[in-house]
């Protein structure tokens, strides 16, 4: 029997590997060069090292990594492992457009909160903690 993406532990996997990936290919454009004397990625000697190839860039692209999770948001109207994406869903794009136009839009929420990170989302990011410790 397949996993399935509708568990949530594979789809804080899939969500960490794509911006781990996605972090990664940013870094590499660079040209910098660093001061290393010593590194324990290769543990070689060396004064001067490529970032790209640096222990920093691993230390860099972990600890960006959270950050970039709560990017995400619940997306109710996808399914499985679409769920979450980065950028508004079409119901709150719908529902900002209507207050945008003067409709008094009533839900469970308060307004200030639309945008905030939700719960979803914060469990995504909480599981990653746990499982980095």
């Amino acid at each position: 029997m397949r996993p399935s993406f509708e568990n949530g532990k594979l789809q804080v996997c899939k969500y960490v590997a794509v911006e781990l990936k996605s972090s990664f290919d940013e870094t590499s454009r660079t040209h910098e060069v660093i001061d290393a004397q010593y590194g324990f990625l290769d543990g070689r000697n060396k004064k001067k090292i490529k970032y790209t190839d640096s222990d920093i860039r691993l230390i860099d692209v972990t600890e960006g990594l959270c950050q970039r999770l709560l990017e995400y948001n619940l997306h109710k109207e996808r399914t499985g492992s679409n769920r979450f994406a980065k950028g508004m869903s079409e119901t709150f794009q719908t529902l900002h457009h209507l207050v945008h136009k003067g409709v008094k839009v009533v839900m469970d929420i308060p307004y200030e909160l639309w945008n905030e990170t939700s719960a979803e989302v914060a469990d995504m990011k909480k599981q990653v903690n746990e499982k980095s410790r």
